[in-house]
């Protein structure tokens, strides 16, 4: 058997120090451009690779990112993975992405991945006790929620958009258009993004003397919001079911818009002006054309990247809690020309 290069072997062959060749595979390191070269073809003609597990316990560094999610099929989380993976990417980290159950904290998972000896946590769709979030701080082991919002002076940080200034955005659309009878259907009651939207969409019909005409809970999943739509909308007599409809979210406003006008024969926007939340990149195909509350998901990882770098380099840094403005599209599904 033909022993592995090593990096003293790439060393000798470069005719530089190991430390030089330790730094050229180190993300971020400093060295010369002309010793790289030199390294890179040394270890080609060498069949070198470096040991990262073998990093890992020299440096107690991993450069993994764990991203955990409790659910894909919304379709603005696979882009933020995407977009996220790639971001941590530019800074020499790799995402290892994690699976929690739907409507569960992500504990168990959690005390699982940690073996993994990873740099940090983001959670998407994703929640966690207070207990665990502590452990996880004695660890050094920095947390971030994403898309959610976190507990005022707690030791996870926080990365949202306004929600209740979107909530308020839609209500003022649908009131400019003259609805009187608007509808709400929410996403799952106790998480953090559908209690602000709420209640910055009631504030703001409240504010014009209104309140919601009919309300239904669709928990974020596209079945629910089909059973939330035809709930809401079995009246035949178009005086007893709401003219127009905020949801949520696009994963669910999608899900809503297919019913009304697949199943119970009603025209969007004529009979029901639909909009949602995310502008995901769907609510602009020309079968929907929906219109939205938009999140700026490229603000939001690039915020997500930099408290994570910061409390990757800095253990005693403190908590912060992010707040991102969103702003409204309008699109043919409230009647406006996309």
């Amino acid at each position: 058997m033909v022993k592995a290069a090593t990096s003293i072997d790439v060393a000798k062959l470069a005719g530089v120090s190991q430390s030089a060749v330790s730094r050229t595979y180190t993300p971020g390191a400093s060295v010369a451009e002309h010793t790289r070269s030199k390294v890179m073809d040394a270890a080609r003609k060498l069949g070198y690779r470096p040991n990262a597990i073998a990093r890992t316990l020299i440096t107690r560094k991993s450069r993994m990112i764990a991203v955990v999610a409790s659910y894909l099929d919304n379709q603005f989380y696979p882009v933020v993975i995407e977009k996220l993976s790639q971001r941590f990417q530019e800074d020499g980290y790799h995402v290892l992405l994690f699976i929690a159950e739907a409507r569960t904290e992500a504990d168990e998972l959690l005390m699982q991945l940690m073996q993994y000896h990873v740099d940090g946590i983001v959670l998407l769709s994703a929640t966690l006790s207070s207990g665990i979030a502590k452990d996880c701080a004695d660890a050094g082991i920095p947390v971030i929620l994403f898309n959610r919002i976190a507990q005022a002076g707690g030791t996870v940080n926080s990365v949202a958009s306004d929600n209740e200034a979107g909530g308020r955005m839609a209500a003022k659309a649908l009131l400019a258009a003259g609805h009187v009878r608007i509808g709400y259907i929410a996403g799952m009651e106790d998480s953090s993004t559908n209690r602000d939207r709420e209640a910055g969409f009631n504030a703001e019909l409240a504010a014009s003397g209104k309140r919601v005409f009919a309300r239904t809970v669709g928990h974020y999943s596209f079945e629910g919001a089909q059973l939330a739509a035809r709930q809401m909308f079995q009246a035949v007599d178009a005086a007893q079911r709401p003219s127009a409809v905020f949801v949520a979210n696009d994963h669910m406003a999608i899900a809503v818009m297919d019913t009304l006008r697949g199943e119970l024969g009603l025209r969007v926007p004529q009979d029901v002006a639909v909009i949602g939340f995310d502008n995901v990149p769907q609510a602009a195909w020309g079968g929907y054309s929906l219109s939205s509350i938009e999140q700026d998901a490229h603000a939001m990882i690039e915020a997500t990247a930099r408290i994570m770098l910061e409390q990757i380099q800095n253990e005693s840094a403190l908590a912060q809690h992010v707040s991102l403005s969103v702003r409204l599209i309008e699109r043919g599904s409230t009647g406006k020309t996309p």
